[in-house]
């Protein structure tokens, strides 16, 4: 069984793809897909539709990742109809960050977005993002699975061990590029595990964060629970592929 490297994009949020362009060609090295966020962190991107036709325009991989939050039916379809276009097959539906402005619509939800997809593009690959605290049964009707970001290998473990499925698992492995980084990942997100004594290496070391991801995406690998991992090397995607290319 081959183990999957998918990366990250950090998504342009101007009308330029060149950032873009460089993350795909330094990490295509080691990626074996990319996923390409929606309104990173609640700010307009870029289509994620549009960005991964691009990634499979360079040759590589793309799963375009929509969210729930920023759509209504119509546009949602809009959005599938654009993707067969481009030829984009492979989706993750996530809920969507807190937006920086403005309401959240109503219309959709991740499994509702599930549901239409089935019926609207037959034959395309859908993901869905689990949560370490538990996995509802239609989430398993999803073709793989992207577990939240964890900082503990133990913690993904007993996960995979209390949730066996019949389903491609990605264990999420996140870059810590400061201490401010860090801290506002933990306001963000709080039910994630940040231990303090790798807050504080990466405060002492800027290479701390990305030496620690690479170390948990091997480990992740030997224990040969998970079919690969969700990496999200953020700015430091040179750093981690520099130290990932000469081990995997």
């Amino acid at each position: 069984m081959t183990f999957e490297l998918i990366c990250e994009i950090e998504p342009p949020t101007k009308p330029d793809l060149k950032h873009v362009r460089h993350q795909i060609g330094t990490m295509s090295k080691i990626a074996h897909s990319f996923l390409i966020p929606d309104n990173h962190i609640g700010r307009a991107t870029v289509s994620s539709v549009a960005v991964a036709h691009e990634v499979q325009a360079m040759g590589g991989r793309g799963i375009a990742c929509l969210n729930s939050r920023d759509r209504n039916l119509l546009g949602f379809r809009r959005d599938l109809l654009t993707a067969a276009a481009y030829g984009v097959e492979q989706f993750l539906f996530v809920y969507g960050d807190k937006p920086t402005s403005g309401n959240r619509t109503s219309d959709l939800t991740v499994r509702s977005m599930i549901e239409e997809a089935r019926e609207f593009s037959p034959g395309v690959r859908l993901g869905a993002a689990a949560s370490m605290r538990s996995l509802p049964t239609w989430k398993r009707t999803a073709d793989f699975l992207f577990l939240q970001v964890g900082f503990s290998l133990e913690a993904q473990l007993r996960w995979r061990d209390a949730h066996p499925v019949n389903m491609p698992v990605y264990a999420g492995v996140m870059v810590l590029a400061s201490e401010r980084h860090a801290r506002m990942l933990a306001t963000a997100i709080p039910d994630i595990d940040l231990p303090e004594e790798l807050i504080a290496k990466v405060a002492a070391d800027r290479m701390a964060g990305v030496e620690a991801a690479c170390e948990q995406v091997l480990a992740i690998r030997d224990s040969g629970a998970f079919d690969g991992v969700h990496l999200i090397p953020v700015s430091r995607y040179r750093d981690v592929e520099s130290r990932l290319a000469a081990v995997l």
